[in-house]
């Protein structure tokens, strides 16, 4: 719509569907008198309804459509006729796919004004065109102005608009999403006066653009709600969303920021522009159809593609997906519908009127040329890049000239130093060229000349992406966001945004803050943690890619920023004495982020209505005496709280309180009743005794208990407490619901009055809430209770309280110990004071607390362990044992359970210390737990007590040996044979095996040695009674056996018999008694016979006796042994038998006369959890329950293996074993049967080692350590002698003096 202007020719192109022909345009004015003016101003009041009528009206929109048509008026132009200097409105409605063009042309006939003629408006599209025609006829003036003003101003008074006032309740906050999901975000509100013809109209916005109804986007606006739905989000949907209420008399806005994230492996570009990807695959669709069709073949890396291959005035959809190293991802939202038309056309259309209804319609381009030459093109980038090939494209230069301008393409090989002309032949008309043959893996350099008739222009200047934003200064917003503001890049380039990326403070982990470009230079980054560190950069971003980061900002820890504090609440009177009043209130429930220190009171008498101030110094505390009052008068009272960064607003007004003293005999009113350990089914109630305590002392306290928004009250304890706490549990309250308490107190006159309610508080643990625990330190022994709160805030402390109240004297050892979340309560000597219970609670959270009772018989257990790990002792294997090792030296040692690389040790001889040295060297093995010290010389003067002091970390052990008196001598004995036996074999010859008797079949003796390390002159001989005697046997010096046969052996041959072997060396020296004394006392062959065979010696039939009498033993007699026995002597004189006959009478006597079997039991006490099985075994071999073996369990723990008729078969190692799933032990049981009459050796019992066995399955606890082996055992103080052999042992060795060496 236009207002008609007397110009030769109009002209109007119009964007959206309803052709608007002209845009209030006044015409004429310039001839017109103020009172002309006025009256045309109160005719265009006449206008007002019709404005109104049109914005209500909905614009119409062309949806894509299968058909395409041409143009076609459904509302055509319409004639007006009207009076000189009126306002004329012309309308006309077009419709056609593409979006029609409107022109509009004006004929001029024969007219007596200038104005009056014939307007024509022209739609076209490609599909035709089609026009209409209206005839505006202008007539002189004849009417009155001052009446028609007088007329105007009765019938259109001026419109006064109601202010409607809009109040939010609720609002959306910054919303985080991925793409893909959905997202709502709802607004209510409170209308005042709510009129129902004149509803506020909602408007959405996204960033400054105003959002309209569409798939992606769904409105919904009443009865004080306002709802936008995003029904699938996707990049373009990230943005700053505002929703103003708009009314006639001013409007209401809220706004919060929209994060769009992409999903895992599938990603999509946004608004056909997204970076951090490698490259991009454009796609097309005509309008009309579904079939999507790639455009390029390769993928391009910038945001720009020339799509060529379309046809003329068809529309098309275009969408891009972009590709990285991990696939292709999903594709974005298509654009909107776009016509393949050159947008500039109409805009180098000419009309030129040449008189009556004839036009003349030209291209600028096809005048006549005239001007100069026309300025540089600017921003030129390669849209497109290809190993041969390049796409260019640049912004024209202001042109205003009628001359035809055409462009020069520029290219430069870097290195080659000169520019060559690309298009030489073939002007350029359109701002983008495709530029082919250039050699692959090369850089060129393009510039862009533009040219007319009149000259060429500058060179282009190369365009490149912008430069680096300027400083980033970061300052505090909330406790989750902070404000970002840059300065913008020197050099934009054709900006499209920023980018900005947060990380944390030592790390170099850098996260997007916003998945779209941002357009302006300041952005609030949402989602931080609160009371962290945080370092922010920003990137500007253009077609052609990312700039520079820029400078990192300083580091700021993100925390809200200071506000002033709300105002205080719920003053209530404690007390009064008719002069003045004690009056407590509650502190503001939003401190501005600094604590309120201070306090402000004012004061108003009623009767005066005039508010004065009560103190001028600052109150610290929420209880304060307000003197100074006048007796019978009533008064109000209002509080200002104040913090860091001033003074807030003050409170409402209390409630009137008359200033007369308090003479009741109940008590006053409890004060500062709160609540903490909130749990969904309990909650803990606190509070302050009352100050006015009636005519006798308080004896208790009565909890009531509200519903929010009721004001039923009803009692939590039938019986009063003695104590200023409450735990009230679930039998009273419902989870999810929220309460408020108030607390009375008693006396013996009464229940008095009751509190200032508490808080509202809501029956629900806040999510993550632990509670204390307490347990003994594994390192000191301190009893301990730990609690780690699920809120910290950065002024956050924790509060300790024993039985609620705070605990302010820590000089009997108790210390808190706080790091970060995580607080700890120490009990370095705790005791019986010590019991009762303990709470925690944490300043500036929502009410994270805990609490935790210690008892008796806690305390107790926990003491035990406390002393057990301040006063570990090593577990020892083996106690301090000795073994002599070769030369003599003494090795003193020990075994550990377990130690560790830095165990300490001391070992001391008769309260003396010894010190680590050649003659007493200490080493450990960690592995194997063995503390070992070797002696270098065990002398006389070593006699007396040895001991061993460990120490690892706190464990400590000791374990002592006492060497004194036969055990000394022994030990000392064996030492300096050991000694001397070194120097011996170490030195010179000597004997292997020393000399001994071999007595043959036929009762032949043989005297027997072996010698060892010898030479080729080593000398061998043989002595009796010192006199050298030939052996009939030579000595074999090889082998180093020598044998002396002593041939029917008789008295003749008693004697002292001794061998030496000799060399240049030295001597070695073994002797042997062959005297009557010593080993051989006899001189005869006994044999044995049982019916004329022979009876070897075996275990059963033992051959023995002594030179008086000869023996023979059975061993468990049986029916087989019954028989003749003959034991015959034979000496080389004469031959001696004797018979026996067991059978009959005899082998009667022999079995009724046998000794009875007994019965041997092994009993051992078992435990374990799960009740463990026990097996046994003999030899290794597993025993099986019989008549002979009983194994039992008594009682589940007394295991017991049972022998019946022990013989001596049933010698032997029998091991018991126990084991269930997390392992067991074993033991070993020598058990040793002698025949009757034998004499038992004289051995004292010790405890048998026991060998760990490791679990069978896999558990949660540690392992058990296998056993490791304990070393030999130490050696006897002499050399045992081999029962077996007849060899005597080598301490017998003859007193022959030593070699000189």
């Amino acid at each position: 719509m236009f207002f008609v202007p007397g110009f030769i020719h109009r002209f109007l192109g119009l964007s959206n569907m309803a052709a608007v022909v002209a845009r209030h345009k006044h015409f004429g004015q310039e001839y017109l008198s103020k009172k002309q003016i006025q009256q045309q101003v109160q005719l265009n009041k006449l206008f007002v309804s019709f404005h109104q009528v049109e914005k209500k009206m909905p614009e119409k929109y062309i949806r894509e459509e299968s058909m395409i048509r041409g143009p076609k008026f459904v509302v055509r132009l319409r004639s007006h006729t009207v009076y000189e200097n009126s306002a004329i409105k012309l309308f006309c409605t077009v419709e056609g796919y593409p979006t029609p063009q409107v022109k509009c042309y004006a004929c001029f006939c024969r007219c007596a004004t200038d104005d009056t003629a014939m307007y024509t408006a022209v739609a076209s599209n490609t599909h035709g065109q089609a026009s209409t025609q209206a005839s505006i006829i202008v007539k002189s003036k004849t009417f009155f102005p001052e009446l028609f003003c007088c007329f105007s101003d009765v019938i259109l008074p001026e419109i006064k608009y109601t202010k409607i006032n809009i109040t939010f309740t609720e609002t959306f906050d910054v919303t985080f999403g991925k793409e893909g999901d959905k997202a709502t975000l709802t607004c209510k509100m409170t209308i005042n006066p709510n009129l129902a013809n004149l509803q506020p109209e909602a408007m959405w916005y996204r960033d400054e653009h105003l959002l309209k109804e569409s798939r992606w986007v769904k409105m919904e606006s009443g009865g004080g709600v306002a709802k936008l739905t995003l029904t699938q989000l996707a990049k373009d949907d990230e943005g700053l969303y505002t929703l103003r209420m708009v009314t006639k008399g001013g409007d209401a806005v809220h706004r919060a920021y929209v994060f769009v994230d992409g999903k895992d492996l599938d990603y999509c570009p946004y608004s056909l522009l997204f970076m951090f990807i490698f490259s991009l695959l454009l796609g097309r669709c005509e309008v009309g159809t579904e079939n999507w069709v790639q455009c390029n073949d390769s993928p391009v890396k910038i945001c720009k593609y020339p799509v060529q291959g379309l046809f003329e005035g068809h529309s098309y959809y275009f969408r891009v997906r972009a590709v990285n190293s991990r696939g292709i991802g999903r594709p974005s939202r298509m654009s909107e519908p776009i016509a393949a038309l050159d947008p500039t056309e109409f805009e180098r259309l000419h009309a030129t009127k040449l008189g009556g209804r004839l036009d003349v319609v030209t291209y600028y381009d096809d005048l006549e040329a005239e001007g100069k030459a026309p300025g540089p093109p600017s921003k030129v980038c390669a849209s497109e890049t290809d190993r041969t090939y390049v796409v260019l494209s640049w912004v024209p230069p202001v042109y205003h000239s009628k001359a035809p301008m055409w462009y020069y393409i520029e290219k430069l090989q870097v290195g080659a130093g000169s520019w060559q002309r690309v298009n030489t032949k073939v002007p350029i008309r359109s701002p983008r060229y495709a530029v082919f043959d250039l050699l692959e893996g090369k850089d060129y350099q393009f510039r862009v000349v533009s040219a007319n008739m009149y000259g060429v222009s500058e060179p282009s200047e190369p365009s490149s992406v912008p430069s680096a934003p300027g400083q980033v200064v970061a300052t505090r917003e909330t406790e989750t966001s902070v404000l970002i503001q840059w300065a913008p890049p020197k050099d934009p380039n054709n900006l499209i945004g920023y980018y900005i990326d947060s990380c944390v403070k030592g790390s170099k982990d850098w996260t997007s803050a916003n998945h779209k470009p941002h357009k302006q230079t300041r952005f609030v980054v949402h989602g931080l943690t609160t009371g962290e560190t945080y370092g922010f950069r920003v990137q500007a971003i253009n077609e052609l890619g990312l700039s520079d980061e820029s400078q990192e900002s300083a580091p700021l820890s993100v925390r809200a920023a200071l506000k002033l504090p709300s105002f205080p609440y719920d003053i209530s009177l404690l007390y009064c004495d008719g002069e003045s009043m004690l009056l407590n209130w509650k502190q503001p429930l939003h401190s501005g982020g600094a604590d309120v220190t201070d306090y402000y009171i004012d004061k108003c008498n009623v009767a005066k209505k005039t508010w004065k101030e009560v103190n001028v110094p600052p109150i610290k505390e929420t209880l304060h005496k307000v003197g100074g009052l006048t007796a019978g008068s009533v008064y109000q009272f209002r509080v200002y709280g104040a913090n860091l960064t001033g003074l807030g607003d003050a409170s409402s007004p209390s409630s009137p309180f008359k200033c007369e003293a308090w003479t009741m005999p109940e008590p006053g009113p409890a004060y500062d009743v709160t609540f903490t350990e909130v749990r969904d089914d309990s909650v803990v109630v606190e509070w302050k005794a009352p100050v006015y305590n009636g005519a006798s002392a308080i004896t208790g306290y009565f909890v009531e208990k509200s519903k929010k928004g009721s004001d039923n009250w009803s009692k939590v304890n039938e019986s009063s407490v003695n104590h200023c706490y409450l735990k009230v549990s679930i039998c009273g309250l419902e989870t999810g619901e929220s309460y408020g308490f108030r607390v009375r107190a008693e006396n013996t006159n009464g229940i008095g009055v009751a509190s200032t309610p508490s808080d509202p508080v809501c029956i629900k643990a806040l999510s993550g809430t632990q509670e204390i625990k307490c347990g003994v330190d594994e390192e000191s022994g301190d009893i301990y209770l730990s609690f780690e709160s699920c809120q910290m805030a950065e002024k956050s402390k924790f509060v300790w309280k024993k039985s609620y109240q705070e605990m302010t004297d820590f000089s009997k050892g108790i210390i808190v110990k706080t790091s970060g979340s995580h607080s700890t309560l120490l009990f370095e000597n705790p005791d019986k004071e010590d019991l009762g219970t303990y709470s925690v609670s944490v300043t500036h959270t929502d009410g994270a607390s805990a609490s935790y009772k210690i008892s008796a018989e806690e305390l107790e257990k926990m003491l035990a362990l406390s002393y057990d790990i301040r006063n570990p002792i090593i577990p020892l294997k083996t106690e301090l044992a000795y073994k002599i090792l070769e030369r003599g030296r003494m090795r003193f040692w020990l075994q550990a359970e377990g130690i560790s690389s830095a165990v300490t040790y001391k070992f001391f001889a008769n309260n003396k210390e010894l010190v680590n040295c050649e003659q007493t060297k200490m080493s450990h093995d960690a592995a194997t737990g063995i503390i070992e010290m070797v002696m270098d010389h065990f002398t006389d003067d070593s006699e007396g007590t040895f001991t061993v002091q460990i120490q690892d970390g706190r464990a400590k052990a000791q374990s002592s040996l006492v060497l004194i008196g036969d055990a000394f001598k022994a030990a000392l004995a064996e030492a300096e044979y050991q000694r001397r036996e070194y120097i011996r074999v170490k030195e010179g010859p000597h004997f292997m095996e020393f000399l001994s008797i071999q007595i043959g079949d036929n009762a032949s003796v043989t005297l027997f040695c072996k010698v060892a390390n010898l030479k080729k002159d080593s000398v061998f001989q043989w002595y009796k009674d010192d006199v050298e005697v030939i052996s009939e046997v030579p000595a074999d010096l090889n082998s180093g056996v020598c044998k002396f046969p002593l041939t029917n052996f008789s008295k003749r041959d008693v004697g002292l018999y001794k061998a030496t072997i000799t060399d240049d060396r030295g001597q070695d020296v073994s002797q042997i008694d062959v005297s009557g004394k010593g080993t051989i006392s006899q001189h005869c062959l006994i044999k044995y016979r049982k019916m004329d065979s022979k009876i070897p010696a075996s275990e059963r039939m033992r051959i023995g006796g002594n030179p008086a009498m000869a023996t023979l033993e059975i061993v468990e007699p049986t029916d087989k042994d019954k028989g003749m026995y003959t034991i015959e002597t034979v000496d080389p004189e004469k031959t001696h038998s004797r018979t026996l006959d067991l059978s009959g009478q005899h082998w009667t006597q022999l079995n009724e006369g046998k000794t009875k079997c007994s019965t041997l039991s092994l009993t051992c006490t078992v435990c374990g959890d799960p009740k463990p099985l026990v097996s046994w075994s003999k030899n290794d071999q597993e025993v099986e329950p019989s008549d002979q073996y009983v194994i039992a369990m008594d009682s589940g723990k007394f295991a017991s293996l049972t022998i019946k008729g022990v013989s001596l078969e049933d010698s032997g190692k029998y091991t018991m074993t126990v084991q269930n799933k997390y392992g067991g032990e074993s033991v070993d049981i020598i058990v040793s049967v002698y025949k009757h009459g034998d004499r038992v050796p004289d051995i004292k019992p010790t405890p048998s080692p026991k060998r760990i066995m490791p679990p069978t399955v896999p558990i949660v606890i540690p392992t058990a350590k296998s056993a490791t082996p304990a070393p030999a055992a130490a050696k006897s103080p002499a050399p045992p002698q081999n029962a077996k052999s007849s060899a005597p042992p080598r301490g017998m060795k003859s007193p022959t003096p030593t070699r000189k060496k």
